[in-house]
């Protein structure tokens, strides 16, 4: 498939992220996805990551991720990002604190018939942790 397909399927994963249409993850991402940097009990495919951002917008419910850089061929996209958002819900236990965050991330996504089959990525997690107070 072309760049542009494969484009068009981590589109369609930001949008679900952003607006909270959880379908459009079964038109983004494989069945069978592999996540190699998974959340702790991260299930396998959309449903997966449908999971992990419901936990993670009932935290920060204000949640936004912003593109901050992409690079496409036909198989891969890499990308750099931006979150931010205010911590309103308990995150991994940690009781609300009303603070704001706003941390970066890097991902690299893998592409078979344009549909996201891999992905290898890290967001600023220590960098959450020490804004919501949690460590200093």
């Amino acid at each position: 498939m072309s760049k542009e397909t494969n484009i068009q399927a981590l589109t369609k994963f930001a949008e679900a992220v952003n607006t909270q249409n959880w379908d459009l993850m079964y038109d983004a991402v494989a069945p069978d996805a592999v996540d190699h940097d998974p959340a702790p009990d991260q299930a396998q495919g959309p449903e997966g990551y449908i999971a992990f951002f419901k936990q993670f917008r009932t935290a920060f419910p204000d949640l936004k991720v912003d593109l901050v850089h992409m690079v496409a061929d036909d198989d891969n996209i890499a990308f750099a990002y931006e979150i931010s958002g205010t911590h309103q819900g308990e995150l991994q236990g940690i009781p609300p604190t009303n603070k704001p965050i706003k941390v970066r991330g890097m991902q690299i996504s893998k592409f078979k018939n344009g549909i996201m089959t891999e992905r290898w990525g890290s967001s600023d997690e220590l960098g959450i942790l020490k804004q919501i107070g949690f460590l200093k």
